[in-house]
């Protein structure tokens, strides 16, 4: 079975990283799929923050990354032909979120489910946005995102 986890990862964090790992253990393929959130100007652009990624998950190899225009979850899931779609929620404000979201894709595509994962509690707290609030700062990024962003935020 397919799946897909959309997201900005502007920047990707180890939050998203258990998700991804997570969902690998589950499906026989998942697809996490970068899009661009137009409500936000993004830090970095589509291309590398699919190469972060890649980089991130290069050792799971029923993991395949890509990076996609702004369209709708449930068109890219189609054109992959996904079953799924991942989501994953820290706390009730996003579940309430993700579930408004989850029955639009519904009634959108009936086909596809949305699967929601509840983040690993050490990652509740984390967010992309924190994280480039404490990279402004050279706050220690260290246990927040892989090697390759923490490279990336210095430079920022």
């Amino acid at each position: 079975m397919k799946a897909i986890f959309p997201g900005s990862f502007d920047p990707v964090t180890n939050g998203h990283l258990d998700i991804i790992k997570r969902s690998a253990a589950i499906f026989d393929e998942v697809f996490v799929v970068v899009l661009t959130n137009t409500a936000k100007k993004p830090m970095f652009s589509a291309n590398e923050r699919q190469s972060f990624i890649q980089k991130a998950t290069e050792k799971i190899p029923n993991v395949k990354v890509l990076a996609k225009e702004a369209d709708l979850t449930v068109n890219v899931a189609q054109e992959l032909d996904a079953q799924i779609i991942i989501r994953s929620v820290r706390n009730t404000q996003d579940l309430e979120f993700e579930q408004n979201i989850a029955a639009m894709n519904k009634e959108l595509a009936p086909k596809i489910e949305t699967l929601i994962l509840l983040t690993d509690p050490k990652y509740a707290f984390l967010s992309s946005t924190l994280v480039k609030e404490v990279a402004r700062f050279k706050g220690e990024l260290g246990n927040l995102v892989p090697p390759i962003v923490q490279v990336a935020l210095s430079k920022k």
